[in-house]
């Protein structure tokens, strides 16, 4: 029986942000449930396997080995043991294992492309999963051992292991045998039947998580940017004039476009930024292109989105059954869906796009804390007594850093391939590779997008010490400012620096700079 709110599973219709609902949820909150006509699919699906293995046929992965040994006949007394060696030999992954919300994204993606009932498993089986993520029994999967083709097949071991009592899990917060953790939650470990333990590990799931929670922060972070760009601008004595909406009408990018509109809303009403009169005419391309750069960074989010949105409902395991709703005649077809080339490609993109956005964000720093470059608008580092002390100098250097590191993950995993499996798996995706620099590399954006916001507001106080308490900010440029004001002060003196990145960081990551703002600016 469903209620409101469950997050119900039909392979066809899960959406971003019921993942991350359920990701960053607590177990059974949202419950996730099986669509009453994706049981009745999945039911159909197991059952043509059972009736492939009455008739002795011939199909890989069920009765027959796996990769190279695709050509080595499985005897029908064996086909359970198949199952179970597929999974005990392939959970060889290596690293610190997934945190929870992307292991609770794995299973639900992984569940819901069962849901379509073209890969054999049985309900029971597929409940179990379902189960185990209702309950908190969450599977420890190392984040490193996937080539993206045949899919995630060493972390979706591990993510399996615990279905059939073996592997570790983590229950309650306590990390415990696979077995443990399933008798403490109340459920019986599965002995798995023809193609089933093929069914659980072949596919995309874990990069297709990965993917889904990295998109959903760089839709953040460029929201964060723009804020974050608007704050330096003013400190800087910056115009808006560049963001006036005939200039973007005539490049014609719908992102661009977008980008110069959120801008000016951002600044609206701000008494900081320089009259349309003055001499200076225009500013330095960090300001002046931010909606040309920003806008260009959104595009590539928005291409993830789409990617995700596709794969989210895509069926990705090897072969798939099809079976004749009339005549129901089975049909087995071996492919290719596993390979993860569509999603790396595109969080190589990504990955490539955040960078820039990284790098814009860190040479606003540096023109902020160099009295030169910001024609002396600003005293030098940031800080009033300089010499005795740094200032913001240092912080800067750690933007740079970042920056500089950002620009090596961003050399794409995509392009680079591995034959495995004596040369039968010859082409690979890297997609989760990719997938995990992408993550490091919005991890380092965060942070630089941080800095920007902590050196923009110090500028803003020394602007207004100049200019007047009561001077205004943009409409939502102030707001990003106070909620900072709220977590970290002025910086008279040099002190103890990196509690005050950290705390902005904070605000960044869990999507208050830009949440709290563009529920103002979108009123």
């Amino acid at each position: 029986m469903t209620t409101h709110g469950d997050c119900i599973l039909d392979g066809e219709s899960l959406t971003i942000e019921q993942v991350l609902a359920v990701a960053f949820g607590q177990p059974g909150r949202p419950r996730v449930v099986l669509d009453e006509a994706a049981q009745a699919r999945v039911t159909r699906a197991a059952e043509a396997v059972q009736q492939l293995l009455a008739r002795g046929e011939i199909a890989y992965g069920i009765t027959t080995g796996f990769g190279a040994f695709k050509d080595r006949v499985i005897a029908p007394e064996q086909v359970e043991q198949l199952q179970r060696n597929i999974i005990v030999s392939h959970a060889v992954g290596v690293g610190d294992p997934f945190d929870i919300p992307t292991t609770r994204a794995i299973m639900l993606i992984r569940a819901n492309t069962l849901a379509r009932g073209h890969s054999g498993i049985r309900r029971q089986t597929l409940q179990l999963l379902l189960d185990m993520l209702n309950a908190g029994v969450h599977p420890l999967i190392p984040q490193k051992g996937s080539l993206g083709a045949s899919g995630d097949l060493a972390p979706l071991a591990h993510m399996t292991l615990p279905m059939i009592g073996e592997g570790e899990a983590v229950y309650c917060g306590e990390r415990l045998s696979g077995g443990e953790a399933l008798r403490r939650a109340g459920l019986e470990p599965a002995t798995l039947a023809a193609k089933e333990g093929l069914a659980l590990t072949n596919g995309t799931a874990v990069m297709c998580a990965l993917g889904v929670l990295q998109t959903a922060r760089a839709e953040l972070l460029s929201q964060t940017a723009d804020v974050a760009g608007c704050l330096s601008l003013e400190a800087l004595h910056g115009t808006d004039r560049a963001f006036d909406a005939r200039i973007h009408r005539l490049r014609a990018y719908p992102r661009q476009q977008d980008c110069a509109r959120h801008l000016r809303a951002l600044l609206a009403g701000s008494q900081f930024t320089r009259a349309h009169d003055s001499p200076n005419v225009q500013d330095a391309y960090t300001l002046r292109c931010m909606p040309q750069v920003h806008g260009a960074v959104q595009e590539a989010v928005a291409y993830a989105r789409w990617v995700f949105e596709i794969e989210l409902n895509a069926v990705t395991d090897n072969p798939l059954l099809f079976v004749d709703e009339v005549t129901d005649e089975v049909t087995v077809l071996s492919g290719g869906n596993f390979h993860g080339a569509p999603l790396a490609i595109a969080m190589d993109y990504l990955g490539l796009a955040v960078s820039g956005l990284g790098n814009i964000s860190e040479r606003r720093v540096m023109r902020l804390t160099d009295e030169a470059s910001n024609t002396h608008v600003l005293p030098a580092f940031l800080t009033q007594q300089g010499g005795l002390n740094s200032g913001f100098m240092i912080v800067q250097y750690t933007a740079a850093a970042l920056a500089t590191e950002n620009k090596i993950l961003a050399h794409p995993a995509s392009v680079d391939t591995i034959p495995t499996s004596a040369n039968v798996e010859d082409h690979v995706s890297m997609g989760c590779t990719a997938a995990l620099k992408l993550r490091q590399i919005l991890d380092n954006v965060e942070h630089i997008l941080a800095i920007e916001l902590m050196a923009a507001a110090q500028g803003i106080d020394f602007r207004r010490r100049a200019m007047g308490a009561q001077t205004r900010l943009g409409q939502g440029t102030q707001v990003a400012y106070a909620l900072i004001r709220q977590h970290i002060p002025f910086i008279e003196q040099d002190r103890v620096m990196y509690p005050y990145v950290e705390a902005v960081r904070k605000l960044v990551a869990e999507g208050k700079v830009a949440g709290d703002v563009n529920r103002l600016t979108e009123a």
